[in-house]
C-alpha cells in the first residue's frame, strides 16, 4: 500500500515535490536495501527474517519510483506484484510450519525436510523466487529496475554507479539470508526425536493456496508482456502528465 501511494500520490498529485525529494528517496531506498538485508542475517525469528528481507525488496520498488523512466516505474510496479505473492506465500507457510512444530526460532529448527516433504517443497519454491531465481517474478522485476536506473536522464554517472553497487550488494545478500533460512529450518536431524504424529504434513488446504500464489509468480517470470501490456500506457499518462511538461 505504501508504494502504491508513492505512485499515486506522490507522482500524480504531488510531482512536484517528487522531483525535489527524489535524491532524498533514492538514498532511502539504496540503504533500505543493504541495511534491511544486512540485518536479516541475524534475525533468529523465522517472521521477521521475512519481514527484514522484505524491507530490503521494497528498496527497489523505491529506485524504480524514482528513476523517473518508463522501464523503472513498469519494473517498480511488477515488483509491487511479484512480492505481493511471494510474501504472502512465504508467511503464510510460515503459519503454516509454525502450525505444525510450534517453533519459531530457526535455530531451534532442523529435519523438517524428511519428515514435511509438501511444504519443505512449497518453501523452497517460495525461496526460490524470493532470491529472483531466473525464470520467475522477481528476477524480472529486479532486472528491469536496474536497467531504469542505468538508463535514467535524471542522474548523473558516478550516483547511477553507486545506486547499482547497492542494488548488487543487496542482490548477494537476499540468496546468503534466503537459502541460511532454508538449511536451518529444513536440513539436519534436530526433529527425528519428536513423535511423528505432531509434524503432519500439507493438506489440501495449504497446497491448493500455495499453488494458486505460485503460478502467478511463475507465470509473470516466464510472460512478462502480459503484464506490461496493463502497464506500459499507464505509466507513460503518469510520466508524461507529471515530469515532462
Amino acid at each position: 500500500m505504501g508504494a502504491y501511494g508513492l505512485v499515486r500520490i506522490n507522482m500524480e498529485l504531488l510531482s512536484h515535490a517528487h522531483s525535489l525529494f527524489l535524491p532524498w528517496l533514492v538514498i532511502v531506498g539504496t540503504m533500505q536495501i543493504i541495511y534491511a538485508a544486512s540485518t536479516s542475517l541475524g534475525q533468529r525469528n523465522l517472521k521477521k527474517r521475512i519481514a527484514y528481507s522484505s524491507v530490503s525488496h521494497m528498496g527497489f520498488i523505491i529506485l524504480g519510483i524514482c528513476s523517473i523512466t518508463d522501464t523503472g516505474l513498469n519494473g517498480a510496479l511488477l515488483q509491487i506484484i511479484s512480492h505481493g505473492f511471494i510474501g504472502a506465500a512465504l508467511f503464510f507457510l510460515a503459519g503454516t510450519t509454525y502450525d505444525r512444530i510450534r517453533l519459531v526460532y530457526l535455530d531451534e529448527m532442523g529435519g523438517i525436510a524428511i519428515l514435511m516433504p509438501k511444504i519443505f517443497t512449497m518453501f523452497s519454491s517460495f525461496s526460490m523466487a524470493f532470491l529472483a531465481l531466473p525464470g520467475m517474478s522477481g528476477f524480472v522485476a529486479e532486472l528491469i529496475v536496474f536497467f531504469g536506473i542505468i538508463t535514467s536522464q535524471k542522474y548523473l554517472l558516478m550516483p547511477k554507479i553507486l545506486i547499482t553497487f547497492a542494488m548488487a550488494i543487496g542482490m548477494i545478500l537476499t540468496p546468503i539470508y534466503s537459502l541460511s533460512m532454508s538449511r536451518q529450518m529444513f536440513y539436519g536431524y534436530k526433529f527425528f526425536n519428536l513423535p511423528n504424529y505432531q509434524l503432519f504434513d500439507s493438506g489440501p488446504r495449504e497446497l491448493f493456496l500455495s499453488i494458486c500464489l505460485f503460478l502467478p509468480v511463475l507465470g509473470i517470470g516466464m510472460y512478462p508482456d502480459f503484464f506490461f501490456s496493463l502497464s506500459v500506457d499507464k505509466v507513460e499518462v503518469i510520466l508524461s502528465n507529471s515530469f515532462y511538461l
